[in-house]
């Protein structure tokens, strides 16, 4: 498979050719050209009549709120369809936005943004489909691999790193939440289309192979597993410890992993939400394969994991604060150690009523504890700054150095919020913060909104287009 245009695409992302407004668009809407950068129609990647639909039906309630508003939400909701999706047959292949390989995590986020919308839309299910079948290929080449080439036959500029590299793969940093992603995204897209085409052979070699490594990870053998992984650089967080093991771990029924979804290495080899969602969605295969493969058996290990999980979540997951009473750690070795902090990409602790509501729900005291406290200089990675006679504050990640908030923070505690005035405040830090560039990026200065990185990051700015529409779209 290759991937067509692209440094078209990456050129129209970053706002090259993006001062055209289509001549359909209505002058009174208008906002000033600088905050409109969709490409032309006949330049987007896929074009799905549900999701144009739902842009169209926010026009009235967002415009009356702020022309930019609207602009941005235009520009970052579709951002994934207009730019990143590449479908080939029965197979699609997504893009990060300026990284040209398909990490199972962000892939599987990124068209999550348009899974409510495949009942109305045919063209949008089969390619939605084809993400969900290349995740399973991909996963079938190498489930330690985060992140895979387009082209199989190819061999990444990571080939150096000292772990068992294949070809296809892009990169092989293992963490618990790219197997997870592509479950959630199965398991939810056959809830709505009743489709079980996808659970065939590949969805079962699949499950074979996550529930593999899944039990090895558990480390009851010890800290030598069949996995290790280093890298020569001079960021700490690009490599990993003891000669690429990581840090030791009892054996409690939790899962090790070695990266954290920012794709940065693990202090402790346990780390919390990751676990919470790998629990989750082995509850969810273990129906799909009861009842669709009518595989009793697959399901009955399923769901023993989920339960060794559980235990292990029960006995090590929480710490008692001496200002927040009883939180969840981000990371735990089992031993007795662990780490309060927490990171913006998800699953995050702040994340986890999104990604598994039926295990830790919003309203749930542990988690709103933890809420209050990721959310507060507590938090080492925190960061507040003064911009506009405003202080503002987010949560960050190692991955981009301190003093940097990540704009995926600000909406995934909106997601997570009940409250409409506090989405709509999140909602407004996001639109005075993008730097009038009219898209979410990976983090900012909070000082300094120009000072950014990443121009172009589809998930965070589908993330975006959900929470303007849970915060404006629902209701008066």
């Amino acid at each position: 498979m290759r991937i067509k245009s692209l440094f078209l695409a990456m050129a129209l992302a970053s706002g090259a050719m993006a001062s055209e407004i289509p001549a359909q668009m209505p002058v009174s809407i208008q906002a000033p050209d600088t905050f409109y950068h969709r490409p032309p129609v006949e330049k987007r990647c896929f074009s799905s009549k549900a999701v144009e639909k739902q842009i169209k039906d926010m026009h009235k309630k967002l415009v009356e709120v702020s022309p930019k508003l609207w602009q941005m939400f235009q520009n970052s909701f579709p951002n994934t369809l207009d730019t990143t999706v590449f479908p080939d047959g029965d197979r699609t292949f997504v893009i990060t936005g300026d990284i040209d390989a398909m990490w199972l995590r962000d892939s599987g986020a990124q068209v999550w943004t348009y899974i409510q919308y495949i009942k109305n839309d045919p063209e949008l299910q089969q390619l939605i489909k084809g993400v969900i079948l290349q995740q399973f290929e991909f996963i079938c080449l190498d489930p330690y691999a985060n992140a895979f080439l387009n082209d199989t036959t190819q061999v990444s500029h990571w080939a150096s790193d000292y772990t068992l590299m294949k070809k296809g793969v892009h990169e092989r940093k293992y963490e618990i939440d790219s197997l997870c992603y592509p479950i959630r995204l199965a398991y939810q897209y056959w809830l709505l289309t009743g489709d079980s085409s996808i659970f065939g052979d590949l969805w079962q070699d699949a499950m074979k192979e996550i529930l593999a490594l899944f039990r090895e990870q558990q480390r009851k053998n010890g800290l030598k597993t069949s996995y290790k992984f280093q890298r020569t650089t001079h960021v700490l967080h690009d490599t990993t410890s003891n000669y690429g093991y990581g840090h030791p771990a009892k054996p409690c029924g939790m899962i090790a992993s070695a990266f954290r979804p920012s794709d940065d290495s693990q202090v402790f080899p346990y780390l919390i939400p990751a676990n919470f969602f790998a629990e989750s969605v082995l509850r969810k295969a273990a129906v799909v394969l009861t009842k669709v493969n009518k595989d009793e058996a697959t399901a009955k290990e399923c769901l023993a994991l989920a339960d060794e999980i559980h235990k292990g979540l029960e006995e090590h997951a929480t710490v008692e604060h001496p200002k927040y009473g009883k939180v969840y750690a981000f990371e735990v070795d089992a031993f007795g150690s662990h780490l309060l902090m927490d990171d913006a990409n998800a699953p995050s602790l702040l994340s986890l009523p999104y990604l598994c509501p039926e295990l830790v729900p919003a309203n749930d005291p542990i988690y709103q504890n933890t809420r209050r406290m990721v959310f507060s200089e507590d938090n080492p990675y925190y960061f507040t700054g003064e911009f506009n006679g405003k202080k503002i504050g987010g949560i960050g990640s190692p991955h981009t150095g301190l003093n940097k908030i990540w704009p995926m923070s600000i909406i995934m505690k909106g997601l997570t919020s009940s409250d409409r005035n506090e989405q709509r405040e999140c909602v407004k830090l996001l639109v005075e913060t993008d730097a009038n560039t009219g898209f979410m990026h990976e983090s900012f200065n909070p000082s300094n909104p120009a000072d950014f990185t990443r121009s172009w990051f589809a998930w965070t700015n589908g993330l975006f287009g959900e929470l303007v529409i849970k915060a404006y779209g629902k209701g008066k």
